[in-house]
């Protein structure tokens, strides 16, 4: 049993092997590959990790990504991280103290990989700085704000260099109180919601099903039952019903059969307004013609499609280009990582 399943070990684990495709960097400090940075927010974030390079010879890197699938990877963020921080060899090859921050997109998964120079003395700092710093501001989808602020706090957790013109005594005192902060919202934010939330909420009920009054003979109107109020809306209109992009209210006088239809979008759809028939049943598909990289701009398209109407057009942008800034050297250390450090998702 034990050579048939060695045997079976052998010829499966090239195949899983070859499976997994990990990325190639294009610089040592910033490989934007999920598009989450502007060339601004790429350049500042560049020049920090530069900077701690020059200074303190710490090799630390940020990678995104769309989806760990599209590398032949399913499975959780650590073995990938952990891969691609070897296979790029992060960090001085006798001290081990390289960091990658890296955050796929879609998966909705971060890691701050360290080196194992450190052992596990970085893996509550870390996800310390992932809990409080980077992932508030990813669950409100501020992707670069959450990158530049985590990158700052790791910065100041390796060296105590706070950044520019901020005092260290004042940046450390904001760091733990945003960890307080973050620890008693678990209790906080449920209680502020409800006292918050349900007022709120009552109110807009009120509001919506509040009598109302029959503008021609001043009758009390009915509210109509939903499957009976179909009956007096338009196709487009009973569409965005389906598509939960609109709900529709129709009032009915008893007396007079006057009719008054209130229309109510919704704040989460993806669905916006057709250029054509004006119903909020028009819909758009991202698609990377080309990607941008530090001598050409990318091109997308948009491509909408109207769900009512069909119509149909395409749009495209411009990806800017990347910033060409680099440093001295073009490769990696050859560091490398045994798993420690910190993980999140949103």
């Amino acid at each position: 049993m034990k050579r048939i399943l060695l045997s079976l070990f052998l010829i499966v684990a090239p195949l899983i092997a070859q499976a997994q495709d990990f990325p190639a960097y294009k610089e040592l400090y910033v490989n934007d590959f999920a598009d989450l940075l502007s060339t601004s927010e790429e350049e500042a974030v560049r020049a920090k990790l530069k900077a701690l390079r020059e200074t303190h010879g710490i090799e630390f890197t940020v990678v995104t990504i769309e989806l760990m699938s599209s590398y032949g990877y399913v499975g959780a963020i650590e073995p990938f991280a952990t891969g691609l921080f070897n296979s790029w060899g992060v960090g001085d090859s006798r001290k081990n103290d390289g960091v990658m921050m890296l955050i796929s997109r879609f998966d909705r998964e971060m890691r701050l990989e360290v080196g194992s120079g450190y052992g596990s003395t970085k893996n509550a700092p870390m996800k310390r700085i992932i809990d409080t710093v980077i992932l508030p501001e990813f669950r409100n989808d501020a992707y670069a704000s959450g990158i530049m602020k985590g990158v700052d706090a790791v910065i100041f957790d390796l060296t105590g260099a706070a950044p520019d013109g901020v005092n260290p005594v004042w940046y450390r005192l904001k760091s733990w109180m945003g960890w307080l902060i973050n620890t008693l919202h678990v209790f906080l934010v449920p209680i502020g919601g409800a006292l918050v939330g349900i007022p709120l909420w009552l109110f807009k009920r009120w509001r919506r099903y509040r009598p109302r009054i029959c503008p021609i003979d001043r009758s009390r109107m009915d509210l109509l039952a939903e499957h009976w109020d179909d009956n007096y809306l338009q196709e487009g209109q009973l569409l965005e019903e389906q598509l939960n992009s609109v709900d529709y209210d129709v009032w009915e006088c008893p007396e007079c059969a006057h009719r008054t239809i209130e229309a109510y979008k919704s704040l989460f759809s993806r669905f916006g307004a057709c250029r054509s028939c004006g119903f909020k049943t028009m819909e758009g598909e991202t698609t990377i013609l080309e990607h941008a990289s530090t001598t050409k701009t990318g091109r997308k398209r948009i491509d909408y499609s109207c769900r009512h109407c069909n119509d149909t057009y395409s749009v495209e942008k411009t990806i800017p280009k990347k910033s060409s800034s680099s440093s001295g050297s073009s490769s990696f250390g050859g560091g490398s990582s045994s798993g420690g450090g910190a993980s999140g998702s949103w």
